[in-house]
């Protein structure tokens, strides 16, 4: 029984003994900085059942816990808050029960498993800072999805057809002289993406000539040779066309091995990959499905809709006429595929940025129309998009910012700051770039996930990595600081073997036990909310009061070994949360900075 079920109760015996009267339910809330207590209780609501004056009812409510709860040392009274202090022996007895915190906060499986998608790119470009933020999320909600006792699986959709790729194959074919990332240095990815942003190049000089022409900028758009050769090598494609399919297992096969270096170079992985190619006509054999059970109807031109006005959306188009599916019925037809994959699924994760909200709205919906169960347990991780100083990226005009760009730049940025600071002199070359990599990894990451999901984010790279304030290079810091004052005490792992007793805790040490209780809630919301941002905020909680601990509170200066040895256990402690809770985001901590 937790010690907030434990008062609960009591504070309801209370009530009946004091005032004759049943209480259904306590409310609990984190007491204010600014009051003495660990836990307060809002006495407010108890007046439905219990007439009187709330500070009055608070201070018989506090002297009945103290003399009942033996967690209870003291209590005080605002207006309608009962402020409960918790006594030290409560948060030793915490600290002595967990003992070893490297897997604190993490939770034996559940019958739940959730397959998370996520980065899911496009086959004609590398990617780019966009696509850094979904990956990031998605792998770490999956990591914190892990945590919290779930099992989940990752993975994404290859977006590696239709007209945007045949864009990329065509400008190749025409102007690349038969290059290849072997005769250029140049990553697969990137040697593609040069050709899409060639292919717009090329695309809007043919309009400004049609333009010239006569022609209006619609008509002009859409006569341009150039779209209209990319379209007959789509045709082609669907086709099977065998020089048309040769080219584009080639450069697909370029893209994807850049894509895997740049996701090793992200620390993330997936369980599974789905392929367009492979998927895109799979919704099409649910359309009878649909229409038998009088889900879709057929229009008199041929094409079937999906009519969701009942549900306050609008008629959507699952095959259009002349038979084609289009990419709602492809998403239909991949969610039930992967349930036929994974028959152990109980729910999907959509990570896609914001602009998809109606898209996914729709799909969740007609999915539960269509009859299946764990349609109901499908959500869309809809993101903010990230924005630079600079303005918004456009792929087609080459104003993106490259991943493997961005990765690079963090690196350096991240040797400049600590060259400056100059405090690894002593490191070989091979480790001092082993750390910028770690902490230029890292501030890119806390950054990015520190923001709730749903909101935009300008991108600072010089901001982020700060070696002060709410930064990922401030909490490594926090933690090699750690793990030299455990090198100091000449361990490098303690173990709290549970027998530890201190008659008097430190406020500074209790505000740190405080917060480490609070890691597995910590871990049960951000997976409820599908959101790292509680993660990393948290962590800068305990690396905030860590620091005020180690400047207010001599560990090696303690009266007595006891009180010593429980100061290096406590910062042991939190460098272990620190570093699982690093894990969760994906991100690496150094042992010395």
């Amino acid at each position: 029984m937790t010690l907030q079920e434990t008062l609960e109760i009591q504070i309801k015996k209370a009530i009946q003994s004091l005032y004759h009267a049943d209480l259904e339910t306590v409310e609990f809330q984190a007491t204010r900085k600014e009051f003495e207590g660990d836990i307060t209780v809002v006495v407010f609501p108890m007046l439905r059942v219990v007439k009187g004056n709330p500070v009055q009812i608070g201070e018989a409510i506090g002297n009945y816990l103290v003399e009942q709860v033996a967690e209870v040392s003291k209590f005080n009274v605002v207006k309608g808050f009962l402020n409960l202090v918790l006594s030290d022996a409560y948060f030793l007895d915490f600290f002595n029960e967990v003992g070893d915190f490297s897997n604190f906060g993490k939770v034996l499986g559940s019958e739940e498993t959730i397959m998370v998608e996520y980065s899911s790119p496009n086959t004609n470009k590398p990617l780019h800072l966009g696509h850094v933020r979904n990956i990031l999320l998605g792998y770490s909600v999956a990591e914190i999805l892990k945590a919290s006792g779930k099992k989940s699986y990752k993975t994404q959709i290859i977006n590696d057809r239709g007209i945007h790729i045949c864009k990329s194959m065509l400008a190749w074919k025409k102007y690349g002289n038969g290059e290849t990332p072997e005769s250029t240095g140049l990553k697969g990815d990137k040697l593609v993406g040069n050709y899409y942003v060639k292919f717009n190049d090329v695309y809007k000089e043919e309009i400004a000539q049609l333009i010239l022409e006569g022609l209006s900028e619609k008509e002009a758009k859409t006569k341009a040779p150039s779209l209209l050769e990319a379209q007959q090598m789509l045709l082609k494609w669907e086709a099977g066309d065998e020089e048309v399919v040769g080219l584009w297992k080639k450069m697909n096969d370029w893209v994807y091995a850049g894509f895997e270096e740049t996701y090793t170079s992200l620390g993330v992985d997936f369980d599974t990959l789905y392929y367009e190619s492979n998927t895109y006509l799979l919704g099409k054999e649910v359309v009878q499905f649909g229409l038998d059970k009088g889900v879709f109807k057929r229009k008199e031109d041929g094409s079937v809709w999906c009519d969701l006005t009942d549900e306050g959306l609008d008629e959507k188009i699952v095959l259009r006429s002349d038979g084609t599916a289009v990419y709602m019925t492809q998403d239909i037809g991949t969610a039930i595929q992967r349930v036929k994959d994974y028959p152990d699924i109980t729910g999907m994760i959509y990570t896609v940025g914001n602009e998809q909200d109606y898209h996914f709205k729709v799909l969740f919906l007609i999915l539960k129309k269509l009859g299946y169960n764990w349609a109901e347990h499908l959500f869309h991780l809809s993101y903010g998009m990230v924005d630079l100083p600079s303005g918004k990226m456009k792929s087609r005009e080459g104003t993106v910012v490259d991943a493997d760009d961005l990765i690079a730049d963090m690196a350096a940025t991240a040797k400049k700051i600590s060259e400056e600071l100059g405090k690894i002199d002593d490191f070989s070359e091979a480790e001092k770039e082993s750390l910028y990599q770690t902490i230029g990894l890292g501030a890119l990451k806390y950054y990015i996930l520190k923001v709730d999901p749903k909101k935009r984010i300008l991108f600072n790279p010089e901001e982020s990595v700060d070696f002060q304030g709410n930064t990922g290079p401030f909490i490594q810091y926090t933690y090699a600081r750690i793990q030299s004052i455990l090198r100091k005490a000449n361990t490098t792992k303690l173990l709290n073997d549970g027998s530890l007793s201190i008659v008097e805790i430190h406020p500074k040490e209790k505000e740190l036990l405080k917060q480490l209780q609070l890691f597995p809630e910590t871990i049960a919301q951000a997976a409820a909310q599908y959101s790292p941002a509680l993660i990393a905020n948290y962590t800068y909680e305990l690396v905030k009061l860590f620091n005020s601990f180690y400047q207010n509170v001599s560990i090696f200066g303690a009266d007595n070994d006891t009180e010593k040895n429980f100061r290096v256990q406590l910062s042991q402690a939190v460098s272990d949360v620190i570093k699982t809770a690093f894990s969760l985001l994906g991100i690496s901590v150094p042992e010395r900075m």
